[in-house]
Formats: C-alpha cells, sequence, structure tokens
C-alpha cells in the first residue's frame, strides 16, 4: 500500500520503517523539520535498536521519504496513519490538540481528492476521540462523509521501547476499531502475514483495550513492589515469592476473575486481603494499592445498591446470595451486604438461593445466619418461582445454572439487575441493566 504516516516520534517512526520493510510504500509527515531531513537521509529520529537498518534499508530501496506537505502527502498515498502523540496536561487529561489540527489538516486534503482514502488513528486517546474529535473534524474540513468518501479506524500500537520492532512483528495481538467492517478489512490488510490474533471491534472498545492494558500494566508493577516491600520487611525473597506465584498460570496469571462483575466475597479474599494489610501496617509499610481492594469491593457493592435504589421500585427479589453459585457459604457476602443496605432502606425484599436452606446448615454456617443474620432467614423463600413472582425488580446475585432463563420468566414491568451476566437478556432492552455492562 502507499501509506503516510503522520507524526515522526517513537511510534511514528517504528511503524513507518516496519511497514516499508514489509514491501509498503511510506511518506513521512512532520512539522519537526530535522525529523523529516534524518527520514529522507534514512537516519531513524528516535534511539530504538535496530531502527537505523531498517529505515537506512527503506530508503535505499525507495520505500520510505518524508515531507512537511501534508497534502502531498494525501494525495500521494491511500491509507494515513496518525501518531502524533497525546501528552498529558498538568490536570491529567489528554492534551489532542495534535490529535485535531492533524485530521483538520487530512480533512483539507482530502475535499479535491476523488479517491477513497482510509485514516487509521494510532496515537493512544481515550474512548469517544474518534466519534468525537477526529471524525468532525476529518467532516468539517473536507465537506465530505464518514464510511462514503473516507473510512476511519483506531489501530492502537503495543509496542515497548527498546523491544518496538520486535514487538511489531510479533504483537500479543492486533486491534483495530472500525464503523464499516469493509474498513476494518482494510486496515487489517496492513498486517497481513503478521502471526497474531486479529480483532476487529468497535472504535470505542479499541480505545479502551489499550488503556486497560497500559493500566493492568501499571498496576502489575505497583503490586508485585508492594509484595516485595512487605517481603523484604520480614526476611523473604521477594523475587522468590513472585517467580513461585506466576507459575501458577491457571488462575494467577491468566484471564481468572479479570471480567467485570460483582464485589468479591467468601471466606478467603477478605480475610487474606485484610491479613496482609494489617501486617504491612505493623511493619510501617505503605502499600496504597493492597490496602484500597477491600475500599475499592465496597464500592461496587455500593454501585448495586444506588442502581436498585434509583429504579423506585420497593419490591426486590434476589436470586442467589451466597458468595458464589454452588455454595452455601454466607461468610462476607457481598449479595449479603446489598441485601442489609436494602432492608435497612426499607426495601421488601425476597430472598432464594437453592444452595441456602437453613435446615441442611450446620456449623459455622448455621452459627452465622442465625445469630448474625437471623432477619435473613424471614425473607428467604423456598422457590424460584415465589421470588421471581414476587420482585418488582429482580437481582441475580450468582450464576446458579437455574437462574439461565430467568429473563424468559419475567413480566413486562419486571426489571432485572444483573451482577454476573447470564445469557437471554436481548428482548428485555431497556428493562435489563447489567452492573458494569
Amino acid at each position: 500500500m502507499r501509506i503516510s504516516v503522520f507524526g515522526l516520534g517513537y511510534v511514528g517512526a517504528v511503524s513507518a520503517a516496519c511497514f516499508a520493510r514489509n514491501g509498503h510504500e511510506i511518506v513521512g509527515v512532520d512539522t519537526n523539520a530535522s525529523k523529516v531531513q534524518s527520514f529522507n537521509a534514512g537516519r531513524a529520529p528516535v534511539v530504538e535498536p535496530g531502527l537505523d537498518d531498517l529505515m537506512a534499508e527503506g530508503v535505499g530501496k525507495g520505500r520510505i521519504r518524508a515531507t512537511s506537505s501534508v497534502n502531498e502527502a494525501v494525495n500521494q498515498s491511500d491509507v494515513s496513519i496518525v501518531c502524533v502523540g497525546t501528552p498529558s496536561r498538568p490536570n491529567g487529561s489528554l492534551n489532542l490538540d495534535a490529535v485535531q489540527a492533524v485530521s483538520s489538516q487530512i480533512g483539507t486534503s482530502l475535499k479535491a481528492k476523488d479517491s477513497s482514502h482510509l485514516v487509521v488513528l494510532r496515537s493512544t486517546v481515550l474512548p469517544g476521540t474518534v466519534r468525537n474529535i477526529v471524525l468532525p473534524a476529518l467532516e468539517r474540513s473536507s465537506g465530505k462523509r464518514a464510511g462514503e468518501n473516507f473510512s476511519v479506524v483506531h489501530n492502537p500500537e503495543f509496542l515497548r521501547e527498546s523491544s518496538a520492532i520486535k514487538d511489531f512483528d510479533n504483537p500479543p495481538v492486533t486491534v483495530i476499531g472500525a464503523r464499516e467492517k469493509a474498513a476494518g478489512e482494510h486496515a487489517a490488510e496492513l498486517y497481513r502475514g503478521v502471526d497474531a490474533p486479529l480483532v476487529i471491534t468497535s472504535i470505542e472498545t479499541s480505545e479502551m483495550v489499550k488503556y486497560t492494558a497500559n493500566v493492568w500494566h501499571a498496576l502489575k508493577v505497583c503490586f508485585g513492589n508492594e509484595i516485595g516491600n512487605v517481603c523484604k520487611a520480614i526476611g523473604i525473597d521477594g523475587h522468590e515469592v513472585m517467580d513461585i506465584f506466576c507459575r501458577d498460570t491457571k488462575l494467577n496469571i491468566s484471564p481468572a476473575y479479570l471480567k467485570p462483575g460483582f464485589a468479591f466475597g467468601g471466606s478467603c479474599l477478605p480475610k487474606d486481603t485484610r491479613a496482609i494489610a494489617h501486617l504491612a501496617k505493623s511493619l510501617d509499610l505503605d502499600i496504597p494499592v493492597i490496602s484500597s481492594i477491600l475500599p475499592s469491593n465496597a464500592v461496587q457493592i455500593e454501585r448495586a445498591a444506588k442502581r436498585i435504589m434509583a429504579l423506585g421500585r420497593r419490591r426486590v427479589a434476589v436470586l442467589g446470595f451466597s458468595f458464589k453459585a454452588g455454595t452455601d457459604d454466607l461468610r462476607e457476602s457481598p449479595q449479603i451486604e446489598l441485601i442489609e443496605r436494602l432492608i435497612g432502606k426499607g426495601y421488601d425484599l425476597r430472598l432464594y438461593d437453592r444452595s441456602v436452606n437453613l435446615a441442611a446448615l450446620t456449623g459455622a454456617n448455621r452459627d452465622y445466619i442465625r445469630h448474625a443474620i437471623p432477619h435473613i432467614n424471614s425473607l428467604m423463600v423456598e422457590s424460584l418461582e415465589e421470588a421471581v413472582a414476587h420482585g418488582e425488580v429482580v437481582v441475580i446475585g450468582n450464576n446458579a445454572a437455574e437462574f439461565t432463563d430467568v429473563p424468559s420468566r419475567l413480566g413486562k414491568d419486571q426489571i432485572l439487575i444483573d451482577l454476573v451476566r447470564i445469557s437471554g437478556t436481548g428482548k428485555l432492552g431497556d428493562r435489563y441493566d447489567g452492573i458494569n455492562w
């Protein structure tokens, strides 16, 4: 393809050199004259292992050149890749001036162009940026409509400094956000031959994936450091601990526990998180990430309570209130905490959970329900049908198999609040609300 790359910084330079090596014809665009000169001379404008060689090779084969003329670049290419910077402002917001300016400039050049054009935003931007800034700027300055005369996709990069060329060639996944199927498929052609899963999704999802990845990486660094600080304080090798921890790829380093949903509970996670936080405090250690876990968990319970209260309905049915399906364990169940809050606000509740049968409970669970939450017992009903019939609002609290057909049981005026993401909810329309989807 003939590709124009806007912004010849780190991402732009690496992308341009790698695309040129793969056979594409590249024209780089930048307002910085020295970067343009470096490109034309076959020198990398940034320090990155192997990049100088790729640049020299690309220029030598006539596949790389650079210009400061936006009009020249757009008219001599079929695809424009925007790689301009999005630095932080003092208040933490993104400075999108360069993204908006380049979008307007590309649009102006598209005004007189007869052939179709694909604009690929590779800069890191928050969800809504393409929809609210890039597309309007392109349409306003070109006088044309996206999806008809030109197309726009978002294509986040996952390049790490010092290993960027390797990351370009071996990405964990290639993500393309597109409004039109054809535009997504066109952008995917850029990565033909790259051995990585290809995901074509919505533009907003693509924008969010990049931030999710970077924040997760930041969280992992801080978590590892906090565990290491506790280990050092008590004379344990933190590296050995984390090496063993990382060998568990079923739960620890895996998709487990990473799906959005309701709060955690049970006899282990709250207790052990609390214990480590207390240990750190006794050692005069500050571990803000770990110490914020339980408060964050409480926020999710409060979020669910507010969603229910905002509906203005008084009769509520809660289906599944043990902390997870298949157990009768109510200790530190977030569903119980949610129920307690609703009781305190005067809601008329009915509770159903097949696993929680007072007659069968023994030991700690029996004592807990009799002494700690005796009022819960009076609200329990024996059948799913009775609970559903009571609720103006029906809350699914855990993913017990018997709840899968609850959506089909609801009357036309009943509302479903889903804390676990069950299936079959499509026909409910605005009578369905997922906790965070």
